[in-house]
């Protein structure tokens, strides 16, 4: 392993979930230029995350989506597309077997 690629500058951080009111304090080299005061009475950094564990939905047990920019609406209305396109054909060769049948008949 190399000796000169891997930080030394650990420091104690305070990392916070704000959606779930949850914060804990660690060792990191994050940067950040937000402080906050700690329950200790000491003044740490503060790095600001999205999920943490108290907000995941592995570790919560909740399903959550996350919808950006529509994507799930989206997908859905792809999904009822092809669908409705399968069944589409599905009708259209189902006229075109009943034609040859009828035209066999004869």
């Amino acid at each position: 392993m190399k000796s000169s690629i891997h930080p030394q500058d650990y420091r104690p951080v305070v990392f916070s979930d704000e959606v779930a009111g949850f914060a804990f304090l660690t060792q990191s080299t994050a940067q950040t230029s937000e402080t906050i005061k700690w329950e200790d009475g000491n003044e740490y950094p503060l790095v600001k995350v999205h999920i943490s564990s108290k907000s995941h939905p592995f570790f919560t047990g909740e399903e959550k989506i996350i919808d950006t920019e529509g994507r799930v609406d989206r997908f859905k209305a792809r999904a009822a597309a092809a669908e409705a396109r399968k069944n589409e054909l599905a009708a259209k060769a189902k006229k075109a077997n009943a034609k040859k049948a009828a035209k066999a008949d004869k």
